[in-house]
C-alpha cells in the first residue's frame, strides 16, 4: 500500500503574504496563470485579504479551478511557495533605497512567523529594496540561500527589452538583454552582450536602417531606470508589470524549467563581489535558484556592477543587525 505523506509539500499550493498594489495584482495574475490549486491571501488587515479574495475568486469561472482565501501564517503549511510583497510601497520622490529602515522592520515581523511554521519551500521576496531584503530574509529565516531569491530585475529586464523592441520596431520577446546589479538607481544595462535572436544588437540596427550609439542607448537605459518612477508620479504605484515578473518566475519554479531569469540571490565571489545579494542572471527551477550564470560583460560594465554591489552592502550593514 502506497504511504500517505502527512508533512509533503504541496506543490500547487502558493501563499501571498500582503495584499497591497502589488500582492493583489501577483494574487489576479497568478490566478489567472493555472500554475496552482490553492491560494492564501494573508495581510495585517484581514478584511483587505479577504476582499482580495473575494474578488478574485469571482474570476476563477472564467480560468482554471483554484481554491483562494485570507488566512495566517498557520496556513503556510505544506506551501511550496511564499511570494512576499509586504512592505512599505513607494511614493512620489522616494527611491527603493529609502524604504529600507520601514520594510526591514515589517520583515522583522514576519520572518520569524514564517520560520516558526518550518516552511522549507522557495520564498520568493518582492518587496522593495528587493536585494537588501532578500538579504535580510534569508539571515532572519534561516532557510537554504537557493530557498530564498527576490524578484530582482526581472521586471527592469522586461522593461528594457520593452523599449529596445519599441526602438527597433521588432518583437521585444525576440530581444534578449538584461538589466543586471540592484533593482534601483544603480541597476546597469549590460549592453556588451545584447542580441536580436542572436544577432548583436549594432548589425542588427544596421540591418533596420537604425543608428545606434552610446546617447541612444543611454536614453534607453535611463528611461528603463525611471520608468518607476514615471509610473508612481503617474499612478502612484507599479504593480501590473511586477505581478508579470512574479507569474514569469513562479512558472519557472513550479514547471522546474531551469529558465535564466535576473532574479536576486547571494554572490559568492563572481565579478569580485561577495556576500551580497544582487540582480544576476541564474538558473531558476523547483529549488529555486541553482546557478549563475555568466555573461558577457566588458570592464566598465564590472566597474560599475561592483559600485552597486558596494552600495547595497554599505546600506545593509548599516541598516541591519541580525
Amino acid at each position: 500500500m502506497e504511504k500517505i505523506c502527512l508533512n509533503c509539500t504541496n506543490v500547487r499550493k502558493v501563499v501571498i503574504i500582503g495584499c497591497g498594489f502589488v500582492g493583489a495584482a501577483c494574487s489576479f495574475a497568478l490566478m489567472q496563470s493555472g500554475l496552482f490549486s490553492e491560494m492564501v491571501l494573508i495581510d495585517s488587515d484581514r478584511a483587505k485579504a479577504e476582499g482580495e479574495a473575494l474578488d478574485i475568486n469571482h474570476g476563477v469561472p472564467f480560468a482554471k479551478p483554484i481554491k483562494i482565501y485570507a488566512g495566517d501564517y498557520n496556513d503556510i503549511e505544506k506551501a511550496s511557495l511564499i511570494v512576499l510583497t509586504a512592505g512599505a510601497s513607494q511614493k512620489t520622490g522616494e527611491t527603493r533605497l529609502d524604504l529600507v529602515k520601514k520594510n526591514i522592520s515589517i520583515f522583522k515581523s514576519i520572518i520569524p512567523e514564517i520560520k516558526k511554521r518550518k516552511f522549507n519551500g522557495v520564498l520568493l521576496v518582492v518587496a522593495n529594496p528587493v536585494d537588501i531584503l532578500t538579504s535580510v530574509a534569508l539571515k532572519l529565516s534561516g532557510l537554504a540561500e537557493n530557498k530564498v531569491i527576490g524578484s530582482g530585475t526581472v521586471l527592469d529586464t522586461a522593461r528594457l527589452k520593452y523599449e529596445l523592441g519599441n526602438y527597433l520596431n521588432v518583437d521585444s520577446r525576440s530581444v534578449h538583454a538584461f538589466i543586471i546589479g540592484e533593482h534601483g538607481d544603480s541597476e546597469i544595462a549590460a549592453w556588451s552582450g545584447v542580441n536580436i535572436s542572436g544577432v548583436p544588437l549594432d548589425k542588427f540596427c544596421e540591418m533596420r536602417g537604425l543608428s545606434i550609439h552610446d546617447g541612444n542607448l543611454q536614453k534607453i537605459a535611463e528611461d528603463v531606470k525611471n520608468s518607476a518612477y514615471e509610473i508612481i508620479n503617474k499612478k502612484r504605484a507599479t504593480y501590473y508589470g511586477v505581478a508579470m515578473a512574479v507569474k514569469r518566475i513562479c512558472e519557472a519554479i513550479i514547471r522546474d524549467e531551469k529558465s535564466i531569469l535576473p532574479i536576486s540571490s547571494v554572490m559568492h565571489g563572481e565579478y569580485g563581489i561577495d556576500g551580497v545579494s544582487l540582480s544576476m542572471p541564474a538558473i531558476v527551477g523547483k529549488e529555486g535558484f541553482e546557478t549563475h550564470v555568466p555573461i558577457q560583460l566588458n570592464e566598465e560594465e564590472i566597474t560599475n556592477l561592483q559600485k552597486s554591489a558596494k552600495i547595497l552592502k554599505a546600506i545593509l550593514d548599516e541598516n541591519f543587525v541580525n
